[in-house]
């Protein structure tokens, strides 16, 4: 599945936080603010590519850990990856930006960067390092680890 990066996502209507411990609840809502797509990539569509920070990278994937959000039944396999022993996804992540933006990842998107040299634009880079590990790690069920 294919958007461009900082296109207004519009794939689903209302985003869904999940406890992660139990699986069994949910925070259900319609966003106020505005998400735009991040790493949304597809095998046949150029992408950015470059470095990006090492505590870019380590702060997503702890981010990954705490926030479970969009978990949907099906898989998303990695499409530029070869076929067999493709990573899978079935999950987004949200990261605050400025006020009234929100990025809108697919939970693949740490395996773009690492593997296929993916990077997202400057603006999401710098609302990861932003995020506030310890708060995020720190909420428990209901409050949810978004701001």
């Amino acid at each position: 599945m294919f958007y461009e990066d900082l296109s207004e996502y519009s794939y689903q209507d209302e985003d869904d936080f999940t406890d992660k411990e139990s699986g069994l609840y949910a925070l259900s809502y319609r966003p106020a603010y505005t998400r735009l797509n991040i790493g949304w990539l597809e095998a046949d569509k150029p992408y950015s590519t470059g470095a990006v920070p090492a505590m870019f990278v380590e702060k997503l994937k702890t981010v990954q850990k705490v926030q479970w959000m969009n978990v949907c039944l099906g898989m998303h396999e990695c499409d530029l990856c070869p076929e067999e022993g493709a990573p899978e996804g079935n999950g987004k992540v949200r990261i605050p930006g400025v006020p009234g933006i929100a990025y809108a990842a697919p939970f693949l998107i740490t395996h773009y960067i690492t593997t296929h040299g993916y990077r997202p634009p400057q603006a999401f880079i710098d609302a990861v390092l932003a995020v506030d590990l310890d708060a995020w790690a720190a909420a428990k069920w209901p409050e949810v680890s978004f701001p």
